[in-house]
């Protein structure tokens, strides 16, 4: 999830000088496979994603990368700021099959940063009451300041009874599990209202996840899965420009490059009441 400043351009490279500000597009497109020939770059064949086994990440000083890889970083964002743009178009993404109309009911499962992204990003769309779960007080309060109406500490209340009751039975319009763990995925399923729309934006730990078909099937719910981003880069470099004060909140600790461990540290433990760390050269 990187910024930085240009410090060099190569041969027949134009509209960038020394100095600029950029924001970095981790991966990295063939654009020659069928998938990224009709669109899906995102589900490229030779896909490489910076950061991955085999693939350096962005944790130096200095990196190469091709000119569709650099956007430009709006001047009134900071470097920090910046950082926000890959996992907001991640939750853009999300939107993009959750389609939220103007009113619908929400239940967001996680206030990570890609949940209170997408809790931001949904807010915008013009949904109406919209329900976060999460764990950790200090992101319940942040996605309170945010704007989800109803927040829920799943260790504390039944989630599913608790949003049914608050529905009147009926259930909520759409979902958005970006936690995809302590079972929300299915969670996610009993929650939701007939023929409602559930999007898993989060990645399970394990390589196989057992979902309730039955309650799929009788309510013949409409499942989608996120797979990063396809190029909602720009309309995030936008948003964020325009609304920061939305986005910006999740952004709660800076560590310095040598103490990249601690930062590490830091968000593995909730410490400190962290949501997203940034990493500075």
């Amino acid at each position: 999830e990187p910024s930085g400043e240009v410090i060099r351009t190569g041969p027949g490279v134009s509209g960038w000088s020394p100095g600029d500000k950029a924001v970095l597009e981790p991966a990295l497109y063939c654009y020659h496979c069928e998938f990224c020939m009709t669109g899906k770059h995102n589900v490229c064949a030779n896909l490489r994603f910076l950061s991955t086994p085999s693939d350096p990440g962005f944790f130096r000083e200095i990196v190469n990368l091709p000119v569709p890889n650099v956007l430009p970083l709006p001047r009134n964002l900071s470097f920090a700021e910046g950082s926000l743009i890959e996992p907001l178009a991640v939750a853009l993404h999300s939107l993009k099959f959750a389609d939220p109309k103007m009113g619908e009911t929400c239940v967001v499962f996680g206030a990570g940063p890609i949940g209170l992204l997408t809790l931001s990003a949904l807010k915008l769309s013009g949904v109406g009451r919209t329900w976060v779960v999460e764990p950790e007080a200090h992101r319940r309060a942040l996605a309170s300041q945010l704007g989800a109406d109803v927040v829920l500490d799943p260790r504390s209340v039944n989630i599913v009874e608790e949003i049914r009751r608050d529905t009147g039975k009926r259930g909520v319009d759409l979902v958005i599990d970006c936690a995809a763990k302590d079972n929300t995925m299915n969670e996610s399923l009993r929650v939701a209202r007939n023929a409602a729309r559930i999007v898993y934006t989060g990645i399970p730990s394990e390589l196989t996840v057992n979902l309730e078909f039955h309650e799929i099937r009788r309510k013949e719910l409409i499942l989608y899965n996120v797979r990063r981003s396809n190029h909602e880069s720009e309309l995030a470099l936008h948003l964020l420009s325009q609304y920061t004060n939305r986005f910006a909140p999740i952004l709660t600790h800076e560590r310095p490059m040598e103490q990249i461990a601690g930062a590490f540290d830091l968000l593995e433990h909730y410490s400190d009441n962290s949501v997203k760390v940034t990493v500075t050269p």
